[in-house]
């Protein structure tokens, strides 16, 4: 069941809203919506959906966890620019 609800937002960003809403050809209210449930969901019980593309860059690579990435960067450079 769908519930009204009313909230005070600045005109500035009532208007800028509107028009990235029309742009999506969505409702502001279902953009709303749909943040508001991007914040409130539970992480447990709601997965992610990603897109196919996404899903396609994943190289199913486990890093370890206390991998520097700033150190192995600088090392590849040094080796590329040698």
């Amino acid at each position: 069941m769908d519930t009204k609800l009313t909230l005070k937002l600045s005109q500035e960003i009532i208007e800028k809203a509107k028009l990235y809403a029309s742009s999506k050809k969505v409702s502001l209210s279902r953009i709303v919506e749909a943040y508001l449930q991007s914040i409130t969901s539970d992480e447990k019980n709601e997965q992610v959906k990603l897109s196919p593309f996404v899903k396609s860059l994943s190289s199913g690579l486990k890093l370890p966890t206390n991998l520097d990435y700033k150190n192995e960067y600088a090392k590849h450079l040094n080796e590329k620019h040698q």
